[in-house]
């Protein structure tokens, strides 16, 4: 998510400065934030925005997970690589405010109905209610917390104090990262509106899109893996900057 190759791409480009890129990544974000509240505009104000936040994450950690294998397959793309870093932090903060909005909106501070508990009213004892959603928030939650570390390690400074092999390694984390994410956003899309005591409403839009999503990034990291396990990775200067920068 917010691996940045430690070598590669001194010059500037399309990159341009770190003030650049990041401003480029906060507009983009905010794009793709008014785009999904206009998707989401019949849910209440709590869940539309809900909803938009994490979309957004969503969207910035897939572009961050194929922006290198993409550098891999097609070389104008090493361009992009530099944005993968700061992809993975506005994403890892999208993420943040969508749980915000989770905890102070929808179970209102109260960390047993975040994990599918809900007070009995007779018994006044919490029991378990939707098994599903809790499992999912704790999925979520693992993913934020991995999201954390890599948004705090994602620093020139943190390269220095940990060493290269060392912030590789932890970096290595947004592959368990995206997986964790997948499963978090399939449930809520496919799978929360099943239950019994429940009228299912209509299917999310956005469900074809996150199969497509998914898939997208799957064929490419399958693609850059089969082409450098092949050695064909072109040009030996392609080969110092586009192979530099992880799968």
């Amino acid at each position: 998510m917010i691996k940045q190759p430690v070598r590669s791409l001194a010059s500037g480009g399309l990159s341009g400065t770190v003030g650049i890129r990041h401003l480029a990544v906060i507009v983009f974000a905010a794009a793709l934030l008014v785009g999904f509240a206009a998707v989401h505009a019949q849910w209440s104000p709590m869940h539309r925005w809900n909803r938009a936040f994490g979309d957004a994450s969503v969207v910035l950690v897939a572009l961050s997970m194929a922006i290198g294998p993409l550098a891999r397959l097609v070389r104008p793309a090493v361009r992009l690589l530099r944005f993968r870093r700061e992809l993975g932090i506005y994403g890892f903060l999208l993420a943040l405010v969508h749980t915000v909005i989770i905890l102070v909106g929808w179970v209102q501070w109260d960390l047993m109905r975040l994990f599918g508990f809900e007070l009995h009213p007779d018994f006044q004892v919490y029991v378990m209610f939707q098994q599903g959603f809790g499992l999912a928030n704790g999925i979520g939650l693992a993913a934020l917390f991995l999201a954390a570390i890599l948004a705090l390690t994602s620093s020139d400074l943190a390269l220095r104090r940990l060493g290269p092999s060392g912030w590789k390694f932890l970096q290595m984390g947004v592959l368990p990262l995206w997986w964790l994410t997948v499963a978090h956003v399939a449930y809520f899309l496919f799978l929360h509106f099943m239950s019994f005591h429940r009228e299912t409403p209509d299917p999310n839009p956005l469900q074809i899109w996150f199969v497509g999503l998914v898939i997208a990034v799957l064929g490419l990291r399958a693609a850059a893996y089969l082409q450098t396990i092949r050695g064909k990775l072109g040009s030996s200067k392609t080969e110092g900057v586009a192979g530099d920068a992880p799968i």
